[in-house]
C-alpha cells in the first residue's frame, strides 16, 4: 500500500537521505546522473506532494504549474535558492526551502583549500611529478606564496565569511573586510577591520568573496576591480559564480593584473569562459563546497525536515 505522500528527488544524493524520505513519502528519484531538462522537469513533477530540488533546477511559473495544486513545496538541496522564481511559488502558494547553516564548514574549508592550492601551487606542483619531471630538489622549483602574516580580505560577513575570516587568524594574518555595513558580530567574532570596497582590493593579499547573487553582486569583481588589486593577489570564489565576470578574470590573469585565482564556481556553469581551463595560476573546481559525506548528509536530513513540516502543514525550518 502505498504511503500518504509523494515525493520526487530531481539527482541522486546520498542514499541514507532517501532511505530516511522513504519512511515517510514514495519516493522517486532521478536514476541519471545528469540535470534534468526542463521538459523533464515539468513531466516528473505533475501531481507530487512534494520535489526535492538541486540549485540547478529552475522552479518557475510553468514548473510550479505542472507540479499541480496538490504539491505544497519544493525544498532544495543547497544554501543557495536562485533557481527559485519567489514570486511564481508564492502566486501558487507553494513553500520554497534551503538547507543553510550546515553547509557552512565545508564550504569554508573549501575555500581554503582552494586558497592553499593557488599560493603554494599544489596543482602545478602535482602534476610535475607525476609527468616524471622531479629529479630531486630545487631551490627555486615552483615558488609559491605564503599565508603568515599576510593580509586577507573578505567581502562578506555572513556565516560562512565569518568563519572563513576566523580560521585567517592560526597564521597571523591581518584580516579586512567589506559589506554592506560594519558588522559588530563579524568584527568581534573574527578580529576584522572594516574598510571601503576599493581599500579592500587595493590591500589585500588574499581575496575571498562570500557573498549571494544579488543584482548589487553580480560582476562584483570585475575589470575595473581586478586593476585595483595588487599583482601579487590570490582571489578565492567559493559563492556564486555570477558575482565575478570571468571573461575580465581571464584576461586579468593572463596580463598578471593579478598571481591567480581558485575558483569552485562559475558563471555560467557549468561552461568556462573562454581561456579559463588553459591557465596555470587559477585552480578550478566543479562546485565542490559542499562535497563531504558528512555535509551532505546533514543537507538531506535538512530537506527532509523542510519537507515533512509544509506536508503535515506545519511552516518548514527553512522556509524561504
Amino acid at each position: 500500500m502505498g504511503k500518504q505522500w509523494n515525493v520526487y528527488v530531481t539527482r541522486m544524493i546520498p542514499q541514507e537521505v532517501i532511505d530516511e524520505l522513504a519512511q515517510h513519502c514514495d519516493v522517486e528519484v532521478n536514476p541519471e546522473n545528469r540535470p534534468l531538462t526542463k521538459a523533464e522537469l515539468m513531466e516528473k513533477v505533475q501531481g507530487r506532494d512534494a520535489v526535492l530540488t538541486q540549485a540547478g533546477d529552475i522552479v518557475d511559473d510553468a514548473v510550479l504549474a505542472a507540479a499541480g495544486p496538490q504539491c505544497k513545496i519544493f525544498a532544495n538541496y543547497a544554501v543557495g535558492y536562485n533557481n527559485f522564481d519567489l514570486a511564481a511559488a508564492a502566486r501558487h502558494n507553494v513553500m520554497l526551502s534551503n538547507t543553510p547553516d550546515v553547509v557552512t564548514d565545508s564550504t569554508v574549508e573549501m575555500a581554503w583549500a582552494l586558497l592553499f592550492a593557488v599560493a603554494r601551487r599544489l596543482v602545478e606542483a602535482d602534476a610535475y611529478v607525476r609527468i616524471g619531471n622531479f629529479k630531486g630538489l630545487d631551490p627555486m622549483l615552483l615558488l609559491g606564496t605564503g599565508l603568515t602574516g599576510k593580509t586577507l580580505g573578505v567581502i562578506g560577513a555572513g556565516r560562512i565569511g565569518s568563519k572563513f575570516a576566523q580560521k585567517g587568524r592560526a597564521f597571523d594574518m591581518k584580516i579586512i573586510y567589506n559589506d554592506v555595513a560594519p558588522n559588530a558580530r563579524f568584527e568581534e567574532e573574527t578580529g576584522a577591520t572594516y574598510v571601503d570596497k576599493d581599500t579592500l582590493l587595493a590591500q589585500a593579499d588574499f581575496l575571498s568573496l562570500h557573498v549571494p547573487l544579488l543584482p548589487a553582486t553580480r560582476h562584483l569583481i570585475g575589470a575595473r576591480e581586478l586593476k585595483l588589486m595588487k599583482k601579487t593577489a590570490i582571489l578565492i570564489n567559493s559563492s556564486r559564480g555570477p558575482v565575478v565576470n570571468e571573461a575580465d578574470l581571464v584576461q586579468a590573469l593572463q596580463d598578471g593584473e593579478i598571481r591567480g585565482a581558485g575558483l569552485d564556481v562559475f558563471e555560467n556553469e557549468p561552461a568556462l569562459a573562454p581561456g579559463l581551463s588553459d591557465l596555470p595560476n587559477v585552480v578550478l573546481a566543479p562546485h565542490l563546497g559542499t562535497a563531504t559525506h558528512e555535509t551532505r548528509l546533514g543537507m538531506g536530513q535538512v530537506a527532509i525536515a523542510n519537507i515533512l513540516a509544509a506536508l503535515r502543514g506545519e511552516t518548514p525550518p527553512n522556509k524561504l
